[in-house]
């Protein structure tokens, strides 16, 4: 990938990690400054969401860590697995496209 993604919404940012960690790992979330340019992320904003109400972006420069978030709203089990199953089912989709 060419960029660095990020939220501004901290329960937003749990989920992402959530979802991204592997294998039992621990998610982390993180406050960072961006350091560039940023640009709103083009996967979600106006293709699947009108406007940017997820509050995504991405900047091909680095993220300054500020400090890692500790009370973020973690996922049940079960919507931990929903989500993967939605992702699954995006990645096997041929018509899938993430915008790079």
């Amino acid at each position: 990938m060419n960029h660095v993604y990020f939220t501004a919404l901290r329960d937003g940012a749990g989920l992402a990690a959530e979802v991204a960690a592997l294998d039992g790992s621990t998610p982390h979330v993180y406050e960072v400054v961006p350091t560039g340019p940023f640009d709103n992320d083009p996967n979600v904003t106006d293709k699947k969401f009108p406007g940017n109400p997820t509050r995504s972006f991405r900047s091909q420069a680095p993220l300054r860590v500020v400090r890692e978030v500790t009370d973020w709203k973690r996922l049940t089990p079960e919507e931990l697995h929903m989500w993967r199953d939605r992702l699954s089912a995006i990645r096997a989709d041929e018509r899938g496209e993430i915008i790079n």
